[in-house]
């Protein structure tokens, strides 16, 4: 019995120092205890960690929030306008008239630069039109790139169809040539006429042509004036969202920011990213955030069309309205010549017109304090009338204080 309890201890002492070794290699293989946890879920709140890691953890937008880069644009970053005169040839007969002097003045000009001297009365041609070519020079373009160009009609030319724009510069305000457009015009419609009929499809007197225009030297831009701060311009201007902006860029970057007015959010950039602002502007513009919009009621008289905005709320009040219906009906009346008359004259009609006017009871409707825009439609619903009516309406609720909004009508 002794050499078995023996053997037993023996059995026991071997397992735990086999235990042993296994839990110390298990330790040295571990990180240190002062090491920060992997996670693979990214934060979703903001965290006292340094700004380059913060930054670099990256952010998901939310669901109901926006982006920086969806409401605000970088100081210093932006197009230019392009502008430039030129000829459309090709065309089958839908030119300019002879009367468009600036046409064949153009054209005369032209082939003299190719050494060929004609006189202007001689030159009567259909298949030229004088264009304006437009385009827009996006920024950071580099020479040799292409962008797209309009091309617009200035005379009397009854279509650019199947036509050819000859090589045009394009300048911006300063004067210089910043493109040099030229190619087939794409109008995306026709126009045909004969025998006194026409058909046409779209606006055929404005044509693109996609890539048309060779970039030849770029606007310079600077992303920073100094290197160590960005400003961003709200496209908007509110004082609440530049606020908003500025907290939100502060907590989920860990930088410094300041709301200069309502436009303008300055941001100073760390000195980990002064190497690399283009990363720094990427992480910026990926901040969410919740902008605040002005109440407001957008009315559009022509087409009868009523928008208001999720801030619009109403005052308790009493509304009534009716309509007032004026029909005028023309019933001829047939007068036959007096009986027993020699040579009786024709017939003659008169006109009998009866004018009656027709007012509608309106209902005197309860309009209760509302706080969401679900309850605002449900109350205006609730009085029957036509979008045009809900215009004089909401008028005349904006002018007894039952609504504090602004109304834009257009």
């Amino acid at each position: 019995m002794r050499q078995k309890e023996m053997a037993r201890l023996i059995v026991l002492w071997v397992a735990g120092v086999m235990a042993f070794g296994l839990c110390t290699a298990a330790w040295a293989d571990a990180p240190p205890s002062n090491a920060p946890a992997q996670n693979t879920l990214k934060p979703s709140a903001p965290t006292s960690a340094p700004a380059e890691a913060t930054a670099n953890a990256g952010f998901v937008p939310i669901n109901g929030l926006t982006r920086v880069k969806d409401i605000a644009n970088l100081q210093g970053v932006r197009g230019n306008q392009l502008i430039g005169y030129g000829l459309v040839v090709g065309l089958e007969g839908t030119g300019d008239g002879q009367t468009t002097q600036f046409t064949q003045a153009s054209l005369v000009n032209m082939l003299r630069r190719f050494g060929i001297d004609v006189p202007a009365s001689t030159v009567m041609v259909k298949n030229v039109a004088a264009v304006m070519v437009t385009a827009d020079l996006p920024p950071f373009v580099k020479p040799g790139s292409r962008i797209d160009v309009v091309v617009s009609s200035m005379g009397d030319a009854k279509s650019l169809q199947g036509g050819t724009l000859l090589q045009t510069p394009l300048r911006a305000a300063n004067g210089q040539i910043y493109a040099v457009a030229q190619g087939p015009i794409s109008i995306g419609g026709f126009n045909y006429e004969a025998g006194g009929s026409k058909v046409q499809k779209n606006d055929v007197n404005v044509g693109r042509i996609p890539g048309g225009a060779y970039v030849e030297q770029a606007v310079p831009m600077s992303l920073s004036q100094d290197g160590t701060t960005l400003e961003f311009t709200l496209q908007s201007p509110d004082f609440t969202t530049a606020s908003r902006m500025a907290n939100a860029i502060r907590q989920q970057l860990n930088v410094s920011t300041l709301a200069e007015d309502g436009a303008t959010v300055e941001v100073v950039v760390p000195n980990q990213w002064r190497q690399n602002l283009v990363g720094f502007i990427s992480k910026v513009e990926e901040v969410t955030l919740t902008p605040d919009v002005v109440a407001r009621i957008v009315v559009d008289e022509r087409t009868g069309t009523v928008v208001i905005g999720g801030n619009v709320r109403l005052g308790t009040g009493a509304v009534a309205h009716g309509d007032i219906n004026v029909e005028v009906s023309n019933t001829p009346v047939v007068v036959p010549p007096p009986p027993f008359s020699v040579n009786p004259p024709p017939a003659t009609v008169v006109p009998l017109k009866s004018t009656q006017a027709t007012e509608h009871g309106g209902q005197l409707a309860v309009i209760p304090q509302t706080t969401t825009v679900d309850q605002l439609v449900h109350a205006l619903n609730a009085l029957g009338v036509t979008p045009r009516d809900l215009i004089a309406i909401l008028q005349g609720m904006r002018a007894a204080g039952m609504i504090q909004a602004e109304i834009d009508i257009q």
